[in-house]
């Protein structure tokens, strides 16, 4: 059903994936379910490890449970509503609570921005200046920027909800993705004000991204610079060990979204249910896939987490044994 204006406009419907057939709607809504608990169980699980872990109560670890709480919130978000829509057929979602879902959908994207920028900042002094490091980065001042993190957005997105809140809805009420995101959302507004609601969201989506990857890609070139004039080929590797997952976790984020837009740039278009596809993959891949990044490629997380399982199965043999 759509509806013609702004005062009749109650709810939006979830399209998600258009060229689905029914007889898959099953097995999809399984598979987005197992994705949903994957993201739940292995961020959670990095959050109360740290938690509980004293001897990984540092600064990095810190940046990588704000990144964890970052995509526990974003799955959880995102996912319930498409998998109810394969799983029960509920794929109605209220005028406002899109508009919800929208804020935080931009939100935490912003926030995770910033927060790998705070990640890039503390390899950086650790690898360029690490006789200042000590000083310079300590669990207080971590927590201080990655609070700044969680702030910043906050203005800008009420913003830009705000504007797309004003927008008159004459369209379709049909939200052609697997979640309500601005740019499906503003596509069913009419009026002179819907394109300049869409670039005042795109100047605040660039500032969000391209400033901080601007010292992100700063960080990384000038540790890289510093690894390379080592003469020691041991201490080379062992330093770029350390800031390995961080640079594994900021390419998961953000060569999906340039590819993406890169490709929108140059002309290149993708079918609706390809273009879905990406926006999903680029979406809920990185909350997926980080925990495992931080368990393994995390020398302190994956020792710990060694001797902690050496110690549960000692123990199991011992009880076995008596």
């Amino acid at each position: 059903m759509t509806y013609s204006n702004v005062t009749r406009m109650r709810s939006f419907l979830i399209l998600g994936f258009p060229g689905l057939s029914p007889q898959y709607y099953g097995p999809v809504s399984a598979l987005l379910f197992f994705i949903y608990l994957v993201i739940a169980l292995g961020n959670v699980f990095i959050l109360a490890f740290v938690v509980y872990e004293k001897t990984l109560q540092k600064p990095t670890y810190l940046v990588f449970c704000h990144l964890a709480l970052i995509d526990l919130t974003f799955g959880t978000v995102t996912l319930p509503k498409i998998i109810s829509k394969y799983w029960f057929g509920d794929s109605v979602i209220s005028f406002h609570g899109c508009f919800v879902q929208m804020f935080f959908l931009h939100y935490l994207g912003s926030v995770t921005s910033f927060i790998l920028l705070v990640m890039a900042l503390d390899r950086f002094v650790a690898i360029c200046i690490p006789l200042r490091y000590p000083v310079l980065i300590t669990n207080n001042i971590i927590s201080v920027l990655c609070g700044f993190a969680w702030f910043i957005p906050v203005s800008l997105m009420v913003t830009t909800v705000y504007q797309a809140l004003s927008l008159h809805y004459c369209k379709s009420n049909v939200i052609a993705q697997c979640f309500c995101d601005h740019i499906s959302i503003t596509s069913q507004a009419c009026g002179d004000d819907v394109k300049i609601v869409a670039v005042t969201a795109l100047c605040m989506a660039m500032f969000c991204l391209l400033l901080p990857l601007a010292f992100i890609l700063f960080s990384y070139v000038s540790i890289i610079v510093v690894i390379m004039k080592m003469s020691n080929v041991a201490g080379r590797k062992k330093t770029l060990s350390t800031c390995t997952p961080q640079i594994f976790l900021t390419c998961l984020f953000y060569l999906p979204r340039c590819f993406v837009y890169v490709a929108n740039t140059v002309g290149f278009t993708f079918s609706l249910d390809v273009r879905i596809l990406l926006t999903l993959l680029y979406s809920l891949l990185p909350p997926a896939v980080n925990p495992i990044i931080y368990c393994f490629k995390t020398q302190d997380i994956k020792q710990t987490l060694m001797k902690k399982l050496k110690t549960v199965r000692i123990g199991v043999q011992i009880k076995l044994s008596v």
